[in-house]
């Protein structure tokens, strides 16, 4: 088993528990970050697939899996499996085995899909997100690379390497969902901290030319009005645009509230309708139908 950060562990590595035994068999990497890598793994013998993160920083990794085993009481479906340390040719590194969650980023997703997905996907991840504000942590780095859906349109929330207690201060951020980037508060974290970072997500699905040309702005300039002329201008966003200008500015309480007016003021409102065809048309289309029955039945009456 290779254990560098720069080599990783190559697909059909066995990666064997110290104390606990168990055996994984990496199959590929999901990806890298600051504080470990995470691969797809199957547990020896079976066909059950986890994700197994491995890093050299026990602290961050327990401090992952205490927030890991308190979602655990939430759900019904575990988030945390085990936890262990692996050994080979000297060097020690901890993982952690959690649930692995089927499913594409939410930006291909909604690339695919269309943006009226938006309503539904939105209300399940505030959903996600006031589970874990209850449990009194702030994700932090709130992204649409950490949020996968599956093809039924349930959501997850994957790398918790970002999440913090609530009231410390925010341990990673990507810059355009960071409240502090857009000059609209502090990295402290809280529920607004993420609902901030949920408000630019929208945009960003919704808008990301505009995104862009808002976060060029010189930082000391740069400020949440940027961020709502983007909302007023792009039709797109018009149906959210209320929501998203009250989160910007803080003005929910938390997120349990947020999530509610998400549900009474954007994922309630009508499916458009389907146009019906005029009936002058309607009429021509029969009245075709008429003249080319009566011309059918002449020539075969000849």
């Amino acid at each position: 088993m290779t254990t560098s950060s720069e080599t990783g562990c190559a697909p059909g590595t066995v990666i064997t528990g110290k104390w606990h035994h168990s055996q994984y068999v990496v199959e590929r990497l999901l990806g890298s970050g600051a504080n470990g890598s995470v691969y797809l793994v199957r547990r020896r013998g079976q066909e059950q697939r986890y994700a197994l993160k491995m890093g050299y920083d026990t602290l961050e990794l327990q401090s992952e899996i205490n927030v890991l085993k308190a979602l655990n009481r939430q759900f019904t479906k575990p988030y945390f499996i085990e936890a262990d340390d692996a050994m080979e040719a000297g060097l020690e590194a901890a993982f952690y085995v959690m649930r692995y969650v089927e499913g594409v980023q939410l930006r291909q997703f909604i690339r695919v899909r269309g943006r009226e997905w938006l309503g539904l996907i939105g209300l399940k991840l505030l959903e996600r997100l006031s589970s874990l504000h209850r449990l009194g942590y702030v994700f932090g780095d709130l992204k649409p690379e950490n949020v996968l859906v599956s093809p039924y349109g349930s959501v997850e929330l994957i790398d918790f390497g970002g999440v913090s207690a609530e009231g410390k201060s925010v341990k990673q951020f990507t810059e355009w969902y960071d409240r502090g980037y857009w000059n609209a508060g502090s990295r402290t974290g809280d529920e607004a901290y993420d609902l901030f970072s949920f408000a630019v997500m929208c945009i960003h699905l919704l808008d990301e030319k505009s995104l862009r040309e808002a976060s060029a702005q010189l930082p000391q300039v740069r400020g949440v009005h940027d961020l709502e002329a983007v909302v007023r201008k792009c039709p797109h966003i018009k149906p959210y645009a209320a929501w998203l200008s009250r989160a910007l500015r803080g003005g929910f309480a938390n997120s349990r509230e947020a999530m509610n007016a998400w549900k009474r003021g954007v994922y309630a409102r009508p499916l458009p309708t389907i146009k019906r065809t005029p009936r002058w048309l309607r009429r021509s289309f029969v009245l075709s139908l008429l003249l080319m029955g009566a011309a059918l039945y002449l020539f075969l009456a000849t």
